[in-house]
């Protein structure tokens, strides 16, 4: 199975100036707690809803005033949306990591792939990965 049959292809994404209350809006409107963090289509990071709360909420940071590019992750790992669940799975157990930007060969957001999208295929796939994510926590 294919990475592009298993993504949430539904995307949001902010502008590494963007404030992080904004961030957090759009989150809480989508139900997403992950946004890739975009400047003209090029993938800078990735703005988790844990950024917010572990490197901004908790050390008293302004919400309104602090822009995303602050808090956020720019080591972002990705896969291709013609790539195999099954390498992806790997590649997130290797990184010890919940979620992957799916990225055409353009380097094109497409989409976000997570452990509970490995859910709902395998139950044992998604296990290896949060066990994997909890190991480096």
């Amino acid at each position: 199975m294919k990475v592009q049959e298993l993504m949430s292809s539904e995307v949001e994404s902010v502008t590494p100036r963007a404030s992080l209350r904004h961030a957090a809006h759009k989150m809480r409107e989508t139900g997403f707690g992950v946004l890739p963090v975009l400047d003209d289509g090029r993938l800078l990071g990735i703005i988790t809803d844990r950024d917010i709360s572990c490197n901004a909420i908790a050390i008293g940071r302004d919400l309104n005033s602090t822009d995303v590019q602050t808090v956020m992750t720019t080591d972002v790992a990705t896969c291709f949306s013609d790539q195999e669940v099954d390498d992806a799975a790997r590649q997130m157990s290797e990184l010890h990591i919940r979620r992957l930007a799916v990225v055409d060969h353009d380097n094109c957001v497409t989409g976000i792939l997570s452990v509970d999208d490995l859910a709902r295929v395998s139950g044992e796939l998604a296990g290896s990965v949060l066990e994997a994510a909890t190991l480096e926590h």
